[in-house]
C-alpha cells in the first residue's frame, strides 16, 4: 500500500501548531532544506516512539508558487494556486507562502518542541510568515459557539477522500491542501439572536441539530457548504480546523486536505459567489478571511528521495 503522511487523515487532536513559511530565495534549494524536508517522516516517528499516547503528527506541505523551484522536472497534476474569490465585500485573498508545518498532538508542548526542532535545523534557509495556535474548544465548536467539522468523511472513507491514488501515479498518497485563517467579528455575531444564528448556519445551536433541506434558507452555511455532483453523491472535503485566538483576534484556520482541489473550489465558489440567485454564505458577512494558500503534501518515500 502506498505510504502517506500520518496527519493527513489522523483524527482530530486538542491542540495543533500552523506554521507557514517561505524559503530564502537562492537559485536552487539548499541541501540543507532538502535534508530537513526529508527527514520529516522519521522526526515524527521519533516522537510518536517517545510519546506514545500523545498521538503526535507532523504535516509537511509545500506551497503551489514554490514546487517548482523544488522539484521542477515533477509536479502534482492539479497543483494551482489559491483560487481567490471576491463578491462585493467578501474576499478570500490568495496570500502564498512555500510551506506548511502542521504540527498536533495532545499536547501543546510537545507540538511546540516539534517546530522548534524544525525550524531551527531549516535555519536561515526559512523565514516565519504565520504561527497559529489551534486549540480544541469545548466540544469540538468554532468560536461562533457552533460545533464545526460534522460533515466530515469517517473511517476508511477519509483515505479516499484525501489521499490520491492511481490518477496520478507519481504523487500517490498525496493530499492538496487548502489553508484560510478566518478572524470572525464576534461581537456583531452576539448581537444577533441565536435563532438569527441558526438559520445562518443551518442547524441548532445547543444540541447541533441539522435542519431538515426544506427549512434551511438558500443562504444557510449547510447549504451553501454541502454540494452535490451531478450524480447527486457528496462532494467531499476532509476538515483540520481548528479555532484559535487570543485577547485581541478570535477565529478558525480552516484546512481542507483532498485527493483533488475541485470540490474545495467548487464549496469556496458556492460561499461566496452564491447560486444562481446570488445567495450566497451569510456566515461570510460575519468574519473575513486574511489569508488563502495551497499546498501540495507528498507522500513519505517523496520526501525521503529529497535527500
Amino acid at each position: 500500500m502506498t505510504r502517506f503522511q500520518s496527519g493527513v487523515i489522523a483524527e482530530a487532536n486538542a491542540d495543533a501548531l500552523f506554521i507557514t513559511l517561505n524559503i530564502v530565495r537562492l537559485r536552487e534549494a539548499s541541501g540543507r532544506l532538502r535534508r530537513v524536508l526529508a527527514e520529516i517522516p522519521a522526526t515524527e516517528l521519533k516522537f510518536r516512539q517517545q510519546y506514545p499516547d500523545v498521538d503526535m503528527h507532523i504535516t509537511i506541505a509545500i506551497g503551489s508558487e514554490y514546487w517548482d523551484q523544488l522539484s521542477p522536472d515533477q509536479r502534482p497534476a492539479q497543483l494551482t494556486a489559491f483560487p481567490a474569490l471576491s463578491n462585493g465585500d467578501i474576499k478570500m485573498p490568495h496570500t502564498p507562502v512555500d510551506l506548511l508545518l502542521h504540527i498536533r498532538s495532545g499536547r501543546h508542548d510537545l507540538n511546540y518542541e516539534a517546530s522548534v526542532l524544525l525550524t531551527e535545523k531549516l535555519g536561515d534557509d526559512v523565514t516565519l510568515a504565520e504561527e497559529i495556535h489551534g486549540f480544541r474548544y469545548l466540544d469540538s465548536r468554532d468560536l461562533t459557539g457552533f460545533v464545526d467539522g460534522t460533515e466530515n468523511p469517517e473511517g476508511e472513507h477519509r483515505a479516499e477522500v484525501a489521499l490520491v491514488g492511481d490518477e496520478d501515479p507519481a504523487f500517490s498518497g498525496g493530499s492538496y491542501i487548502h489553508l484560510q485563517r478566518y478572524e470572525h467579528d464576534l461581537n456583531a455575531w452576539n448581537q444577533i439572536t441565536v435563532k438569527q444564528q441558526e438559520d445562518i448556519l443551518g442547524r441548532t445551536k445547543k444540541d447541533n441539530r441539522e435542519y431538515a433541506s426544506a427549512d434551511k434558507a438558500a443562504f444557510a452555511h449547510t447549504r451553501r457548504a454541502s454540494l452535490k455532483d451531478s450524480e447527486g453523491r457528496s462532494i467531499e472535503i476532509l476538515r483540520h480546523s481548528m479555532p484559535y485566538g487570543n485577547l485581541r483576534q478570535k477565529g478558525l484556520m480552516f484546512a481542507s486536505y483532498c485527493r483533488s482541489p475541485e470540490p474545495y473550489t467548487k464549496i469556496l465558489e458556492s460561499m461566496v459567489l452564491g447560486d444562481s440567485s446570488g445567495h450566497h454564505d451569510h456566515l461570510m458577512n460575519f468574519t473575513t478571511a486574511v489569508t488563502g494558500q495551497a499546498f501540495f503534501a507528498p507522500s513519505p518515500q517523496w520526501l525521503e528521495n529529497l535527500a
